[in-house]
């Protein structure tokens, strides 16, 4: 089946044009997990136009639109998958780079709505690879959402030093972090989410398929169980811990708290920022043997919330506006509220991961955490200090990777492509 510019369409299916089939289950990999392929409503693949689309992004498994004022993948409803790479540059040509910008922006948006990737995974030249790699055909978009950022080493090639933002500061080390390199920072990034992980791992599959060359995948990570959520009509989501996580997270329609904590503003320095966000992702391994075998009131106090409701210590509901110095003075919550670091907030769109073990007899798991920010000054980085001097929470994780990016503002519209406010001249 191929769309009005000729291309094939992802959806349906790719040998006669019969129903889409169903997929059941699919193994990730190092995880060693087997997980519901889509949410409600994707199960079953669904043929439509880049027309065709859910405007709200909800858990239809249709599509999320890709053009906008801000990118997508933000205040988006947090999808169920995650896959996350960071990238180095590998070229020094800027008219290269700028050309893989404008070939990623491409592909996303046709990957977003549910199509292949330029002439699709068959029926093309025999001699030639394909355009698209095939392993998304007959599913549906997925609410699938890509969302690239660039980090503070880009800004060391191609002459951009006098176009870093301010606010895209190095993070401090903080006490108890234990970084590996290897798996932190990196020249740019792009956030993948799903609600089918096939969908999300196709996307970066071929973005870095299109890099070759160009780019090189640092790290990435795979991501299950959304850990907080911007839809508060929607039951909170649980950490590996067994807690209700992200309780206060702005909610994607509260549009004066995006203005105010998230969206970067005119006059916030760095023009070419105006729209965007700030984006920071850190793996917190826990150690969740220690954890398991830790008496329920103790865990209780560690977070200052009831593990079965959610409330707040003193209170009956999970919403209930919690009162800090009832509170244990290193309960995380106590630590972490807006209140106690002079109204530090952010975005929280965080996933758990499980990756094997860690050679000793124990699970490598933990918080893939992702916070946006207007400024990671005045959100993530007070708060983390706060957290890291005093958290009880700290004797059951640590922080191991860690990374910032400046998200720049969306894509408008067919013939705008990521990252023209900063390569542009006449931006």
């Amino acid at each position: 089946m191929t769309d009005t510019q000729g291309s094939t369409e992802r959806t349906g299916s790719a040998d006669n044009g019969s129903a889409p089939s169903r997929r059941s289950l699919i193994g990730w990999g190092g995880a060693g997990l087997a997980l519901g392929a889509a949410a409600a409503g994707g199960a079953v693949a669904m043929t439509r136009t880049g027309n065709d689309v859910d405007p709200a992004g909800s858990d239809t498994g249709g599509a999320v639109p890709f053009h906008g004022a801000h990118q997508a993948g933000i205040a988006t409803a947090v999808q169920d998958r995650l896959h996350f790479a960071a990238f180095d540059v590998k070229t020094d040509d800027r008219a290269a780079f700028v050309q893989l910008l404008k070939d990623w922006t491409q592909a996303a948006a046709r990957m977003t709505a549910g199509h292949t990737v330029g002439d699709g995974a068959y029926g093309g030249l025999p001699e030639a690879p394909p355009d698209d790699t095939g392993e998304a055909l007959g599913l549906s978009p997925s609410r699938l959402t890509l969302t690239i950022g660039f980090g503070p080493s880009l800004f060391e090639k191609f002459g951009l030093a006098d176009r870093r933002p301010d606010a895209l500061v190095d993070l401090p080390q903080f006490p108890g972090d234990n970084l590996d390199k290897t798996r932190s920072n990196g020249d740019l990034c792009v956030q993948a989410c799903a609600d089918d992980p096939q969908v999300a791992v196709h996307a970066i599959r071929n973005l870095v398929r299109i890099g070759f060359g160009t780019v090189a995948i640092r790290w990435s990570q795979l991501g299950f169980g959304k850990t907080s959520s911007t839809t508060p009509s929607a039951q909170t989501p649980r950490n590996l811990m067994g807690f209700k996580d992200g309780t206060r997270n702005i909610a994607g329609t509260e549009t004066d708290r995006l203005k105010k904590f998230v969206w970067v503003g005119e006059g916030d320095g760095g023009d070419w920022m105006t729209g965007g966000s700030y984006l920071v992702a850190r793996r917190i391994r826990m150690d969740i043997e220690s954890w398991d075998r830790t008496s329920l009131q103790e865990q209780e106090d560690v977070f200052g919330r009831d593990k079965g409701e959610g409330a707040p210590v003193g209170k009956a509901k999970e919403h209930d506006k919690p009162f800090l110095k009832a509170m244990k003075p290193d309960a995380h919550v106590r630590l972490a509220h807006p209140d106690a670091n002079h109204g530090a907030t952010i975005l929280r769109r965080g996933y758990s991961f499980t990756d094997g073990t860690d050679g000793l007899g124990r699970l490598e798991a933990g918080l893939f955490f992702l916070a946006y920010q207007r400024d990671v000054r005045k959100g993530f980085i007070p708060v983390q200090r706060a957290l890291s001097r005093a958290d009880a929470l700290n004797e059951y994780i640590q922080h191991v990777s860690s990374a910032v990016f400046a998200v720049p503002p969306g894509v408008r519209d067919k013939d705008d492509w990521w990252g023209r406010t900063l390569f542009s001249k006449e931006a």
